[in-house]
C-alpha cells in the first residue's frame, strides 16, 4: 500500500482508540484504512479513518508522548463536519452517543449548525449551509446581534 497524504490532516489521541474508531463509523460514516497495534501494549499505535473522504489520524494516549482531552481536562481544537442533512447527521451522533455541546440553531452565517462532543472528548461541529451570506453581511449581522 502506497500512502499519499493530503497537505493536512489531523492526528488526534483518545483512551480507547479502538472504541473511538467504533464511534466515529456509527456517528460520522467513518471508514477504517488501517490500524497499528503496539506489539508491547496492545494499544493501538497509529489508525487512520476518513470522514466524508478526509483523512484523521488517531492513536491511544501515551502521555509521554501524545495527550487526550481527558488528560488535558479540555480541547483546544474543534473538527468541523460539512454535511447534507445536518439533522440526520444530528441525531445520528446523539444516537451513538455523542452529547450535545450547542444544539441544532441556524447561525448568522448562514449555516446550521449544532456542537457534539464524542465519549473520548473530542468537539465536532456538525454544519449545513442554507444560507450564501457574503462577510460584509455577517458582520453586519453580527454587530446587529451585538447591540441586543
Amino acid at each position: 500500500m502506497s500512502l499519499q497524504y493530503p497537505p493536512l490532516a489531523p492526528a488526534i489521541a483518545v483512551r480507547g482508540a479502538a472504541k473511538a474508531i467504533d464511534f466515529y463509523k456509527k456517528a460520522f460514516g467513518a471508514e477504517e484504512i488501517y490500524r497499528l497495534i503496539d506489539p508491547e501494549s496492545g494499544r493501538i499505535g497509529h489508525a487512520e479513518f476518513t470522514i466524508n473522504g478526509a483523512l484523521v489520524m488517531i492513536s491511544d494516549e501515551y502521555p509521554e508522548y501524545n495527550k487526550s482531552p481527558e488528560l488535558l481536562g479540555g480541547v483546544s481544537a474543534k473538527f468541523m463536519i460539512s454535511c447534507d442533512d445536518v439533522d440526520a447527521a444530528f441525531q445520528r451522533a446523539v444516537e451513538a452517543g455523542a452529547a450535545v455541546v450547542f444544539p441544532l440553531t441556524t447561525q448568522f452565517y448562514g449555516h446550521r449548525d449544532a456542537r457534539v462532543r464524542d465519549p473520548f472528548g473530542h468537539e465536532w461541529l456538525l454544519s449545513q449551509k442554507v444560507e450564501e451570506v457574503s462577510p460584509e453581511e455577517m458582520q453586519r449581522r453580527w454587530d446587529a446581534m451585538a447591540r441586543k
